[in-house]
């Protein structure tokens, strides 16, 4: 998945967004894109993005954390649904190395433990409040005609540049020219 990140700036039909329109960011082009489907599309009524808050404890550190899952969406039909943007690799088990553990299967595998136990609960906090739960992969968005969407490079460089003063956003290294002459001499 892309890494792009940056505020989600050119709503369309700003009364279908229900949460802080100023706050509105995405962590990856395949989250842009969905928020832009819902901004566009007829069959959604209104919509947020990480503004539902579960509670969960962590399966690591074993203390008290909160989920805020990517997208709140009421369609036309008036059904309601809680939707997490991830990659298909992280919503299944890591295969573990034929040698030992390398650090790349742990990472994956406590990516994957904390995915799990995310959204076990969100599955519980939908349905007891009859609204339902779904991981969109690639595939979803694929089949749903939104995976590919091309987004204008300068609309792209307009949101990152939103998100500058951001404690998010990477600060520029200065560059110094290197000394000419002689080294120091060291008594």
């Amino acid at each position: 998945m892309a890494t792009y990140k940056g505020k989600f700036t050119k709503l369309k039909n700003p009364s279908k967004y229900v949460g802080d329109a100023s706050k509105i960011v995405y962590r990856s082009l395949w989250e842009r894109n969905v928020m832009r489907w819902c901004d566009q599309s007829d069959t959604v009524a209104e919509w947020a993005s990480e503004e539902i808050a579960i509670p969960y404890i962590h399966p690591v550190t074993l203390k008290r954390a909160r989920y805020f899952p990517d997208f709140y969406i009421k369609m036309t039909d008036g059904r309601i649904i809680v939707v997490e943007v991830k990659p298909a690799k992280e919503t299944k088990p890591p295969i573990p190395p034929k040698k030992g553990s390398s650090k790349r299967y742990i990472q994956e595998q406590s990516t994957y433990v904390i995915n799990a136990e995310k959204w076990a609960n969100a599955e519980l906090a939908c349905r007891k409040n009859n609204i339902g739960f779904e991981v969109w992969t690639e595939d979803t968005l694929k089949k749903m005609g939104i995976l590919n969407w091309e987004a204008d490079k300068t609309v792209l460089a307009a949101e990152r540049r939103s998100m500058s003063k951001s404690k998010h956003s990477l600060k520029p290294i200065g560059r110094t020219k290197p000394k000419v002459g002689p080294p120091k001499r060291r008594s």
